[in-house]
């Protein structure tokens, strides 16, 4: 559990816990934070649960008494994370005596005043009427809530602390889930690279192989015709099959997108944004840890990015007949599945 005011104190202590997975930009989409904070209404405790959303999705609920509060609630949490399905549940524990709301004591007794005047006035004899407490309290004005409009701001202040401190715990725990799916990517795309560079290798074979079949070919059956066919009709043959069957341009697009996909896990793609820092306004919430530097979310270009090596990994396989290929390229089709699978669970 986090305590707001000591949120400074709590990120500088998991600092070293985390500085393993800040080796790579990406967060999980799913985890849980928790913080509490004093504010006007007692010790305010928010929790938050998050799992796989393709947006930004924000299920809360909150007390009668914070619920004004709700849409202010949820703006904060949309600063400090992109997507993601986000359960919010926030709690009041009241200190003794505090109730949620107050009579308001003149009101009711005027109330009162005015209905016995009217029994009084209509003649009807007062043991025929029962005046109902719980009807005189549901009278407008009789109750009034614990903290008044003009008292908003600042009770906004004390609980904004503690939705800032819930969010620092969850994408603490996002990241590290994170870092830990991102070890898995880029085991997964180092497979993929050997099995790419094994195909770069036997690519040249291609043609040869097709070369030798024709050329057994069409020997055979100049022999069973007793006719000739010149070396240079053979040559733009196997000259026009080279040109259909070339892959070199999609193993090096592949290359290139396994080469931008970690680089995009490691923050380091080319969209990263190199900005001074800035100071803080005195007005504005403080920082989730990992929230700067943010501004697009990394899971939906890596998943991007795998459409494209799926794509460029089954025009080598259609291109390039090959038995060897054909079964590396199924492997690099598994891989890029498994990879694609991890990608959908992260922000």
């Amino acid at each position: 559990m986090t305590s707001a005011p000591a949120a400074q104190s709590a990120e500088n202590a998991s600092s070293d816990s985390t500085d393993n997975s800040r080796a790579f930009a990406v967060s999980s989409m799913t985890g849980q934070g928790r913080a509490t904070g004093d504010s006007a209404l007692g010790t305010v405790t928010i929790e938050l649960r998050a799992v796989n959303h393709r947006g930004f999705k924000c299920s809360l609920r909150s007390p009668e008494s914070v619920s004004p509060l709700d849409a202010r609630i949820e703006a904060e949490l949309r600063r400090h994370l992109h997507r993601g399905a986000i359960n919010v549940n926030v709690s009041l524990e009241r200190a003794g005596g505090q109730t949620p709301v107050q009579i308001n004591a003149a009101v009711l007794a005027d109330y009162l005043r005015q209905c016995q005047q009217a029994i009084q006035e209509s003649g009807i004899s007062g043991n025929h009427i029962t005046l109902s407490t719980a009807s005189l309290v549901s009278l407008p004005g009789v109750l009034s809530g614990d903290h008044s409009r003009q008292n908003d701001n600042q009770l906004w202040n004390q609980i904004r602390a503690v939705v800032a401190a819930a969010a620092t715990d969850l994408i603490e725990m996002r990241q590290r889930e994170g870092g830990a799916m991102a070890e898995t990517l880029i085991a997964d795309c180092s497979t993929v690279r050997q099995h790419v560079d094994s195909i770069a290798v036997l690519a040249p074979q291609v043609a040869d192989r097709y070369r030798s079949r024709l050329e057994t070919k069409v020997n055979r059956l100049l022999a069973e015709f007793d006719a000739q066919v010149g070396p240079t009709d053979l040559l733009r043959e196997v000259q026009l099959y080279a040109d259909r069957a070339d892959i070199s341009e999609e193993i090096t697009r592949l290359g290139s997108h396994l080469t931008l996909f970690e680089a995009v896990l490691r923050g380091k793609h080319e969209h990263a944004k190199a900005a001074g820092p800035t100071q803080p306004s005195q007005t504005q919430s403080p920082q989730p840890k990992g929230a700067a530097n943010r501004d697009e979310p990394a899971g939906r270009r890596l998943d991007f990015i795998t459409q494209e090596m799926f794509r460029e990994t089954n025009t080598i396989g259609s291109k390039a007949n090959h038995a060897d290929i054909s079964a590396l390229v199924v492997e690099i089709k598994c891989a890029i599945e498994r990879m694609r699978e991890l990608v959908q669970n992260l922000e």
